[in-house]
């Protein structure tokens, strides 16, 4: 065996402490398709797609090879006052991939960048409609939307805002879909905190399509419709935040497209390149992106050193290609159904699976005492759950395993989009047996 390498000098995203410190924090030095090697050798099957981003699979040397080959042509310039061929190529494919009239796209390097700019250009297209006012922002309760300083005001996570109050002011949460049948009722809610704030004070509403804090939300028939007609009444911009429903995840290019909604903007980020590169984006429609650059200001007042970084834009277009003509989202829609039948069969296997939520390759099994009894897991079992047993267990199960406590205790099942058949057969396997061994604990 190896000496463990030492972790101290590397401050972690989101990980606990005495996690970090355990000395059993894997390392992995390979990945190939939906498999993962540490520094040991030991392999892994990657559940969660490395964090809802690697799309079109690990060990993809087509994706290396043409972020190569643009570093040696150009490597670095950036989208202010002039570009680069591969960014054009970029922004296109893009474009032609989207939904509706969202032609434009300004490019950033990650998911909280991406809804950072979205919220400043909402703020600018009102002030150049003659709105300044319309400044707040209205996201749902649970919801994810980054760090930085503005997507974490829109974030509705109280454990992960708590630690930066105060946040920006104007931001403010409504109940998301949870538990609603009725998608016209579902976003009523959202009518009723514009009324309440006045509409002349609010500018945006952000929701993902279907919303993974909580736990692979899928919105009731309608709602997203009814979200458009709202907005549209009261002049505020609908935005879908596809940072992880984009690329396919779904099974489609954009999530927008599943679940019926009419964004004025969508955001993105993680699948575009597959994890290749670092990547976000906003997607504006022309209408909007034509009353910014004929304000008086005469150009979105924004910007990103990294956004558009040609190396970066290379893996895009590489990573697209691929997936369409290996039509990796075709293989998502082909095994939708089997990958729901799985986990539902998994679910009457196991008692402690109080719900399977989800659709296309993005899941959430709710976990408790029992399903047939109603226990849920108290406060205490649920941590010890999420922080100290699914962790070790879902290691020695050979699992790249995300659990999640947002609205209860929960694992996320989020493969590469490659996953086959057998693939989904194994993952699900191995899932069971941590079920087994989870319950014999708690």
């Amino acid at each position: 065996m190896t000496n463990s390498p030492d972790l101290s000098n590397l401050l972690p995203s989101f990980t606990s402490a005495k996690y970090w410190r355990s000395g059993t924090v894997p390392v992995f030095a390979r990945g190939e398709g939906c498999y993962l090697w540490d520094h040991e050798g030991k392999k892994f099957l990657d559940t969660l797609a490395g964090l809802f981003v690697v799309q079109i699979g690990h060990g993809r040397t087509d994706i290396a090879k043409a972020m190569s080959e643009q570093a040696e042509q150009i490597a670095f310039f950036p989208s202010w006052s002039a570009t680069t061929p591969i960014t054009l190529e970029a922004a296109s494919l893009i474009t032609d991939l989207a939904p509706g009239d969202l032609d434009a796209v300004f490019f950033v390097s990650s998911g909280s960048e991406a809804n950072e700019s979205a919220i400043k250009f909402a703020r600018q297209y009102h002030q150049a409609d003659g709105r300044p006012t319309k400044t707040g922002v209205i996201s749902r309760v649970d919801s994810y939307h980054g760090t930085s300083m503005g997507a974490l005001s829109a974030t509705g996570l109280k454990p992960v805002r708590d630690p930066f109050l105060p946040l920006l002011p104007g931001f403010s949460h409504v109940p998301n879909t949870h538990g609603y049948s009725d998608g016209v009722e579902a976003a009523r809610v959202v009518e009723e905190e514009i009324l309440r704030r006045g509409p002349e004070q609010v500018g945006m509403v952000i929701a993902e399509p279907v919303q993974n804090g909580g736990g692979s939300l899928v919105p009731p028939v309608g709602y997203w419709r009814e979200l458009r007609r709202i907005c549209d009444r009261y002049d505020v911009l609908l935005v879908a935040d596809e940072v992880i429903c984009g690329f396919g995840r779904l099974g489609a290019w954009f999530g927008s497209e599943v679940v019926d909604a009419q964004p004025d903007m969508i955001t993105f980020a993680k699948g575009a390149t597959s994890g290749y590169a670092p990547i976000g984006g906003l997607l504006v429609r022309r209408p909007l992106v034509d009353r910014v650059l004929d304000s008086p200001a005469g150009s979105f007042l924004h910007g990103a050193t990294w956004g558009g970084h040609p190396v970066v834009m290379a893996a895009a277009v590489a990573n697209i290609g691929a997936m369409r003509d290996e039509k990796v989202i075709d293989n998502v829609v082909h095994h939708a159904s089997l990958f729901e039948a799985r986990l539902d069969n998994l679910a009457e296997a196991h008692d402690a699976v109080m719900d399977v939520r989800g659709t296309g390759y993005l899941y959430a099994l709710a976990l408790g005492h029992s399903r047939e009894e109603g226990r849920e897991y108290s406060e205490e079992d649920t941590k010890r759950a999420i922080y100290e047993l699914l962790p070790r267990l879902a290691l020695e199960a050979g699992l790249h395993l995300r659990v999640d406590d947002r609205g209860g205790a929960k694992i996320m099942l989020s493969p590469p989009l490659v996953a086959t058949t057998d693939d989904l057969d194994e993952m699900t396997e191995r899932v069971s047996q941590v079920l087994v061994q989870l319950a014999a604990c708690l």
